[in-house]
């Protein structure tokens, strides 16, 4: 399938599918939705084929890397579903590292998110992907089901599963015992002052769903005295990290990453 960009699709057509993707609507209101967009040759259903997910374009870093190890690994969660699988990956040869927890979405434990964890142990980081859907079945190897698969999760439990997937990160011998998360989403308000990690916080320009906390947020994490910084995308959507849809931007992929590669260095190897 040919790659398309942002910039191909009308920016209300990108807002409609992020609706679709995170549950605020469901395929056949996007379906109907998105038919005002439809042409001659491109039908609604078309238009969705387009904006779904390609995961053969995430793979960065092969899983055959010789430069990393990777494993899956069930790491006990006696607070949460009592377990909890995920992709351990980390470099090759190394003596003790930092540790990042890498946190999905809504669709689990996806190639794109294991890619993730791939470009981490790269960076000489150890990464591990837990599967928030471990307790029902794990990611089923299709977005729409897994979203299906979290509505039968409790959130609560999933909470504890990633934070006792933190904790067993932590305590590896092969780690320094500093361990750092990307992904998640903003806290409400009045949850900020409980935070004691650094911050960096990475937006699309164009994700006003998301975008719009975060001038709140900033000032939250300010007045908590929280080490913080911010970054906007210029016209970026929500996604634009991830390399599998049209809403991917280069630049600000490569940029975003950047950041969050120095952070970490800052703050996990000192």
């Amino acid at each position: 399938m040919e790659r398309k960009k942002a910039s191909d699709f009308p920016q209300e057509l990108l807002n409609l599918f992020d609706g679709y993707v995170h549950g605020g609507i469901n395929r056949r209101q996007f379906l109907d939705g998105a038919q005002r967009f439809a042409t001659a040759g491109v039908t609604a259903a078309a238009l969705f084929q387009m904006l779904r997910p390609n995961y053969a374009w995430a793979v960065q870093v092969p899983p055959e890397d010789a430069r990393i190890k990777t494993e899956t690994v069930t790491v006990p969660s006696p607070q949460g579903n009592g377990s909890i699988k995920g992709y351990l990956a980390r470099p090759a040869n190394a003596a003790k590292l930092p540790a990042i927890l890498v946190v999905h979405e809504n669709r689990g434990l996806n190639p794109y998110i294991e890619d993730v964890a791939r470009r981490l142990a790269i960076a000489d980081f150890i990464a591990f992907a837990p599967d928030g859907l471990t307790s029902a079945g794990g990611y089923p190897g299709d977005d729409e089901k897994a979203a299906a698969l979290f509505k039968q999760v409790d959130n609560g439990k999933m909470r504890e599963d990633f934070f006792a997937a933190a904790m067993w990160l932590k305590s590896r011998p092969d780690c320094t015992g500093k361990v750092g998360a990307v992904g998640g989403q903003q806290p409400a308000a009045a949850d900020v002052a409980k935070i004691r990690a650094p911050i960096n916080a990475q937006y699309g320009e164009l994700d006003t769903r998301i975008t719009g906390g975060w001038a709140a947020f900033d000032a939250a994490l300010t007045a908590a005295q929280v080490p913080h910084e911010g970054h906007v995308y210029k016209a970026a959507n929500h996604g634009f990290h991830n390399d599998t849809t049209p809403r991917y931007d280069a630049a600000a992929a490569k940029e975003a990453w950047q950041h969050a590669l120095d952070w970490f260095n800052k703050y996990l190897r000192a």
